[in-house]
């Protein structure tokens, strides 16, 4: 059974850091595209950053220059690095990946496209 665990998230100050990771257990198939989304009650859940298989990343403009998202796919293994943290980026995030049984190298996903997604984990950033 494929599993995505987050970890990582927490409570900070503005201003403060903090690093998500996600963990993809469970397959045996590839993972293409993966990224990060999250989600504030009562708003739509929007992408953070995304990247493709060999590590090409697309960001939200809301975090462009603040936030770092790479993976190690020999630990398939996603990473965030927030940096410059904002009260405007509590949310839960969520990790997500395309699971399939090809490999698909250099193309990003459309969010329908993710068919494996994490729980989410929290990130308070406090003013």
């Amino acid at each position: 059974q494929v599993q995505l665990v987050e970890s990582g998230g927490g409570s900070v100050q503005a201003g403060g850091s903090l690093r998500l990771s996600c963990l993809v257990s469970g397959s045996t198939y590839a993972t293409n595209c993966m990224g990060w989304f999250r989600q504030v009650p009562g708003k739509e859940r929007e992408a953070v950053a995304t990247t493709t298989k060999d590590g090409s990343a697309n960001y939200a403009d809301s975090v462009k220059g603040r936030f770092t998202v790479s993976r190690d796919n020999a630990k398939n293994t996603l990473y965030l690095q927030m940096d410059s943290l904002k009260p405007e980026d509590t949310a839960v995030y969520y990790c997500a990946a395309e699971i399939r049984p090809w490999v698909v190298v250099g193309r990003h996903c459309f969010e329908g496209e993710y068919n494996y997604w994490g729980q989410g984990t929290q990130v308070t950033v406090s003013s």
